[in-house]
């Protein structure tokens, strides 16, 4: 129906008008009452870019949360507030960038790599977790109704992750197998499962194609294996990288019509200005340039933007409402990851007289804010969150203790001025709660305008020298210490993890992370994040940044034992798996249920995530590790028993061969059950062991 609609109204369209809606900032026709459309908007983890929205944990934390139903909800909320700022932009013919109903988000690239400067805009470094909650989020955004309640977008397409400052330049040069294993499962389930509207090709190139003029990528797996039916669209000004930048290409023509053979619709950037130079030059057909323009004109349609929505009136009322903010701060508290905890943690307000809070990010706005982000009517720090909840009952003493990197707060001063004033105040608290960690300046987009370092990479897993300074130095003055270390990335925790008391990790947690923070620190809610990453203990054995073998990286191929695992996370609460079983026949091509038996052995309510992993016993294509096949959220009052169901893929018994044929290879498997994954390390920081099951096929 919208096709036919979009087919109809191109018709009408001379050729120079079709491309004229080519690039991001597409022109009105006045004559077809057209009106002008940006499609460049953004919704990582809220809407962004265009004033006051509700503010939500960044992407990373929030594929912490371990659920899909509620990464659903929390895209749906999005959407919402979305159309009500539409809504209200298109009614004063506002049709600026970020004012549309096009989100180029979720990004569901692998985190392959710690140094990645964006892998915080991503759900993690496991490609079943990707694919699920990349699916789950794109649901949320594009609702179930007669239209879609915005467009999504899954990004990069393909095989993208760093390094930032060659990005525009690099060759990203990956087997079949890991193509197939790691790299494509969560754009496939994106495309497949939940019919996202956009694709978005990346900046580099992958075995030499540019991932924006690839047939490869876009002709080949997209449109023929996968029958994609949406529009794809460039990364922004990654068009002229084919000549500037990759070589593949001579012009700006050229580079167009690379682009537009390949089959990208949409360019983000100003390269599509010159089709009509590619056309009369032959290298592009006008049934092309037709054919680009009905697709973007069919996501039009469906969103209702030529004949009206049932979305229309929503009212803007809903932006930042209370129910909103509400499930945000609850977001927060679902993020948070608990990595050490010797008893001192909940903190009770009862037995101190004073605490600390110390810091550099205790008393930060723009840590709570990841990136690509909106604007929040209020921003509540960690210090604050603190200062919220304790009153007057408890005194709260703040120094900021250093700079995130510089050696110095005030210019004239000397190194370190704000470090004697940081001991003092911990000599002075009966508890210190030390903030540190990495903020948007540090991590993050080549070139973003807060970055110090330009690229956004990391150069190692150390916490700056400043910090790591300060660290010490609260730590020797021997009061407890609990670290809140907010980061969006996996970093060398080793020296707090020895001395800390405690060490709670909280992502970017939105503008009122610091009162979910404070909730977890006293008790009112228990910690029940889960690693989306695995935190090494340093770099020495990973392979180069530039290497895409998935080689000893990430949990699946890891090869030495690492500080914290993938899929740890303690809680206030003592959750155990006391027994499963497999309830299903075992049937070809047909997913396997299982029942496993949970019980809270502690004293307090919590959430926790029940993980299911399995292992390949037989095939020589097999992943050497484990692999996350199934996760559940469920929530224990003390001393609770429950049953739980879940279903375990059948494509979770697959292998990838080294063409990248994905096959079943073995007849004998390991199911493991637990609320961590089934390594050591994390059997020795829980204390606990996996249930296992035995998976044979006849």
């Amino acid at each position: 129906m919208y096709e036919k609609k979009a087919k109809e109204l191109v018709s009408k369209m001379t050729l120079e008008e079709k491309a004229s809606q080519l690039t991001y900032h597409s022109p009105a026709i006045p004559r077809l009452n057209i009106p002008s459309y940006n499609w460049w908007n953004e919704a990582l983890h809220g809407v962004a870019r265009a004033g006051t929205a509700t503010s939500f944990p960044q992407a990373i934390g929030l594929a912490a949360i371990f659920d899909e139903e509620f990464l659903k909800k929390i895209a749906d909320i999005i959407a919402t507030e979305g159309r009500a700022k539409y809504n209200q932009s298109a009614k004063h013919g506002d049709r600026d960038i970020y004012k549309g109903l096009t989100f180029w988000s979720p990004n569901v690239n692998i985190f392959r790599d710690p140094r990645w400067g964006r892998g915080h805009e991503t759900y993690g470094e496991d490609p079943f977790l990707s694919a699920r909650l990349g699916v789950a989020f794109i649901k949320g955004l594009q609702g179930e109704g007669k239209h879609m309640k915005s467009a999504a977008c899954a990004k990069h397409f393909a095989v993208h992750s760093g390094p930032e400052d060659l990005r525009h330049e690099f060759n990203a040069e990956v087997s079949a197998k890991d193509l197939w294993e790691t790299y494509l499962p969560a754009f496939e389930a994106c495309v497949k499962e939940a019919q996202v509207e956009s694709i978005m090709g990346a900046y580099n190139r992958t075995n030499g194609e540019p991932c924006c003029g690839s047939f490869f990528l876009l002709r080949d797996i997209l449109r023929e294996q996968w029958n994609f039916k949406g529009h794809v669209v460039s990364d922004c000004w990654a068009i002229k990288d084919f000549h500037m930048h990759h070589g593949v290409t001579s012009t700006a023509e050229e580079s167009a019509a690379l682009a537009m053979n390949a089959g990208c619709d949409l360019n983000c950037g100003n390269i599509y200005l010159y089709i009509l130079i590619a056309y009369q030059k032959g290298l592009v057909s006008e049934e092309q340039i037709t054919r680009a323009a009905e697709r973007l004109f069919t996501t039009r349609y469906k969103l209702g933007l030529f004949e009206g929505s049932e979305y229309d009136d929503i009212p803007y009322e809903v932006v930042e409402s209370k129910e909103h903010i509400e499930l945000a701060i609850e977001a927060a508290r679902k993020s948070v990851v608990l990595l050490k905890n010797d008893g001192i943690l909940p903190i009770d307000k009862n037995r101190i007289q004073t605490i600390g809070v110390i810091g550099p990010n205790a008393n930060s706005r723009l840590v709570l804010k990841g990136n690509y982000y909106g604007t929040s009517s209020r921003y509540i720090t960690v210090l604050e969150g603190i200062q919220d909840e304790l009153g007057d009952e408890v005194r709260v003493l703040f120094a900021k203790g250093c700079e995130l990197v510089q050696d110095r707060t005030e210019s004239l001063a000397m190194e370190n001025d704000r470090l004697m004033e940081a001991v003092t105040v911990a000599e002075h608290s009966d508890f210190v709660i030390l903030c540190l960690g990495l903020d948007e300046t540090l991590e993050g987009e080549e070139l973003d305008q807060g970055n110090n370092v330009g690229s956004g990479d990391k150069k190692d897993l150390e916490l700056p020298k400043v910090q790591k300074l300060l660290l010490k130095k609260i730590v020797e003055v021997g009061k407890p210490v609990i670290l809140c270390h907010m980061a969006g990335s996996a970093m060398n925790l080793s020296y707090a993890q020895e001395h800390c008391n405690g060490i709670l990790h909280a992502w970017y947690p939105g503008a009122r992370g610091g009162k979910a923070i404070a909730d977890i620190l006293f008790g009112h809610t228990s910690p029940s994040g889960k690693l989306p990453i695995t935190f090494y203990r340093s770099l020495e054995n990973l392979p180069e940044f530039t290497d895409y073998s998935m080689k000893k990286r990430t949990y699946r191929y890891i090869e030495e034992e690492p500080l914290y695992s993938f899929g740890y996370g303690l809680t206030y609460g003592d959750v155990v798996c006391t027994g499963g079983e497999i309830i299903s026949d075992i049937e070809p091509g047909k997913d396997i249920q299982v029942k496993v038996s949970v019980k809270n052995q502690g004293s307090m309510y919590t959430e926790d995530v029940i993980q299911a992993y399995i292992k390949d016993e037989e095939s020589k294509y097999a992943i050497p590790n484990v692999s996350l096949c199934g996760f559940q959220r469920i929530g224990l009052v003390p001393k609770e028993e429950k049953e739980i169901h879940m279903t375990i893929p059948w494509n979770s018994l697959m292998v990838v061969d080294e063409e990248g044929n994905r096959k079943i290879d073995s007849k004998k498997f390991r199911l493991y059950f637990a609320t961590f994954q089934p390594d050591s390390r994390s059997m020795a920081l829980t204390g606990k062991e996996p249930i296992m099951l035995s998976l044979i096929l006849e």
